[in-house]
C-alpha cells in the first residue's frame, strides 16, 4: 500500500466535526492522521532506522559505557524524522507496539553483529503484553550467548507505573538472563518511591530538565543531588541526560554522577563509529 492510499484510508475514518468545529481541533486531528499514516507506511516499507547516541563514563568522558538506540523513521524523500515528532501520537496505539518491535529487532541484531557493543533500547510497559514484541525479544536473545548481558531495556517512569507489578515480574525474569533495566526520565514522572525497593532497576537516567544549565541553577543542583543519592542508596548506576556544556558536565562529575549523555559528547547518529569500523575491516 502506498503512502497516498494509507492517508486516504485515514481520511475515510475522520469524524464529522460539523460546522461548529474548532478549526484548531480540526487541524490537529488532521495532523495526527497524517502522522499515523506516515509512520504506518514507513513500517510497511522498512524505512525504520536506529540512531545511536553515546553514554560516557563520568570519571573518564573519553570512554563510552554504552550507546542508546533511538528509533527514527524516514519519510518518502529520505528525510529523517525523530521520535518526538511521531511517538506522542503513536505510543498509546498498537502502532506504538509495532515501533517498539522494530526498534528491539534492529537493536538485538546490532548486538549480535558487534560483539563489543552494549546497547540500550527504549520500550513501553505496554509491550510486555504484546506477543510479537515478546517473540522478537526471545528470538534476539538467542542470536548469541552474550546478547542478553549487553542489552539494556529503558522504561520511562510514567510507563513503568502503568502496571508496576507486571513490570517488576518481567524485570525479574529478564535480569536472570543478564538483561539490565534503566528507569528513564527519572524525576520527571510520578514514581511511587515505595516501588523502588521492588523494581530493582540497574540504572536511573536523570531527566534533562534538571540537567540543562545545572551549574548556575541552585534549585536543580539540590534536586539532582537528591536523585543521585536515591540512585546510590538503591545501588543503581546514575546517568545524567541532556548534558550540553562543559560546566554542567564538571558539576555532575563533582557530585558523583556515574555516566553522562548529551550533545556535548555526541548527537544521535545513523552512522556511529562502531559501524564505520566494521565497514573498514570488511574493506
Amino acid at each position: 500500500m502506498q503512502g497516498a492510499e494509507v492517508a486516504e484510508g485515514y481520511r475515510h475514518q475522520r469524524p464529522d466535526f460539523g460546522q461548529d468545529a474548532n478549526p484548531l481541533a480540526v487541524a490537529m486531528a488532521e495532523q495526527e492522521r497524517q502522522t499515523l499514516a506516515m509512520v504506518q507506511q514507513a513500517l510497511k516499507s522498512g524505512r525504520m532506522r536506529l540512531a545511536y547516541q553515546p553514554v560516557v563514563l563520568g570519571s573518564d568522558p573519553t570512554r563510552i559505557a554504552f550507546h542508546e538506540a533511538l528509533i527514527r523513521i524516514l519519510d518518502e524523500t529520505g528525510r529523517i524524522i525523530p521520535a518526538r515528532d511521531f511517538m506522542p501520537v503513536a505510543e498509546t496505539r498498537e502502532l506504538g507496539r509495532e515501533i517498539d518491535c522494530a526498534a528491539l529487532d534492529m537493536g538485538l541484531k546490532a548486538l549480535a553483529r558487534h560483539a563489543g557493543l552494549r546497547l540500550s533500547v527504549n520500550m513501553s510497559a505496554r509491550s510486555i503484553g504484546y506477543p510479537r514484541w515478546m517473540r522478537v525479544l526471545r528470538h534476539g536473545l538467542a542470536l548469541g550467548p552474550t546478547v542478553g548481558e549487553r542489552l539494556i531495556l529503558e522504561i520511562t517512569e510514567n510507563s513503568a507505573m502503568l502496571v508496576p507489578e507486571i513490570v517488576i515480574a518481567f524485570m525479574d525474569d529478564l535480569q536472570a538472563k543478564g538483561v539490565a533495566f534503566a528507569l528513564d526520565d527519572f524525576g520527571a514522572g510520578y514514581t511511587a518511591f515505595r516501588y523502588l525497593k521492588e523494581f530493582f532497576f540497574d540504572i536511573v537516567k536523570i531527566d534533562g530538565q534538571f540537567i540543562r544549565g545545572i551549574h548556575t541553577d541552585p534549585d536543580n543542583q539540590v534536586l539532582t543531588r537528591a536523585l543521585v543519592s536515591i540512585g546510590q542508596q538503591f545501588e543503581m548506576l546514575t546517568i545524567a541526560e541532556s548534558v550540553e556544556c562543559v560546566e554542567d558536565a564538571q558539576f555532575l562529575q563533582q557530585i558523583g554522577v556515574n555516566c553522562l549523555q548529551g550533545y556535548l559528547f555526541g548527537a544521535p547518529t545513523l552512522k556511529p563509529d562502531f559501524l564505520q569500523e566494521t565497514r573498514r575491516k570488511r574493506a
